[in-house]
């Protein structure tokens, strides 16, 4: 049987090396993009495959209400992948961007679990699979505000997870450390450099290394794990 997910933050390139990590595994795909338009051209999987791509601006409780009336299918998973970064310190950062952080990383994930949990529910199957960042787990200076819509994301998994739980539902977080994605190009060589110094692997990690771990929490081999935060960062503690 086909399973329809939803990928929220496709266009990043951890929502792209996931697709192609779980382009054979009889997935059809529903893609969310915001700014970054996806080029179906460019993904190596069937046509069919594709069930539709769908542009929504997650920064307000307006927009994520008019991305989900776009979309017209029920889904048997969703993958939240979306995020921005922002660095500046708390005392420096206006309540706009406050808001704007929220409502893309903590209520966009509420809001389309909300919309397509009832339906999971009543097939008594689904998954939902959140990735979330070191930085929610142990936080940052200079980045409070996102390692503070990052742990949140991490509190709402362990808590969907005791509520659906019962209806065979799946719930789990991926906390990437430093990947090689755009949202780490603002970091000089030094920057990773110093990083790299407390990281027993002793690199960076890169999309794949995160997409795997997002396909093994999808699959069948994680069947008993749940409410979970899976680490995918080198060693780094």
């Amino acid at each position: 049987m086909q399973k329809k997910l939803l990928i929220i933050g496709a266009s990043s390139a951890i929502g792209l090396e996931t697709i192609n990590q779980l382009k054979g595994e009889g997935y059809q795909f529903l893609l969310h993009y915001n700014n970054h338009p996806i080029k179906l051209s460019e993904l190596d999987v069937r046509e069919d495959q594709i069930l539709g791509v769908f542009q929504g601006d997650l920064s307000t409780s307006e927009g994520i209400e008019y991305f989900l009336e776009s979309i017209p299918f029920s889904v048997d998973e969703i993958l939240f992948c979306q995020g921005i970064p922002y660095y500046q310190l708390l005392s420096e950062t206006d309540s706009s961007i406050m808001d704007s952080l929220y409502h893309i990383h903590v209520k966009s994930t509420m809001m389309i679990s909300k919309r397509f949990l009832p339906d999971m529910i009543q097939q008594q199957r689904g998954a939902i699979i959140v990735v979330s960042s070191i930085w929610g787990e142990v936080g940052a200076s200079n980045e409070v505000v996102y390692s503070t819509m990052k742990g949140a994301q991490i509190s709402f998994v362990k808590s969907l997870a005791k509520e659906v739980g019962p209806s065979n539902i799946k719930v789990n977080a991926v906390s990437p450390g430093m990947i090689e994605t755009s949202m780490n190009k603002v970091f000089s060589v030094e920057d990773v450099n110093d990083w790299l110094d407390t990281v027993p692997i002793q690199r960076v990690g890169y999309p794949e290394d995160v997409a795997k771990a997002i396909r093994f929490l999808l699959s069948d081999r994680s069947s008993y794990i749940q409410g979970h935060t899976l680490q995918v960062n080198g060693g780094k503690y």
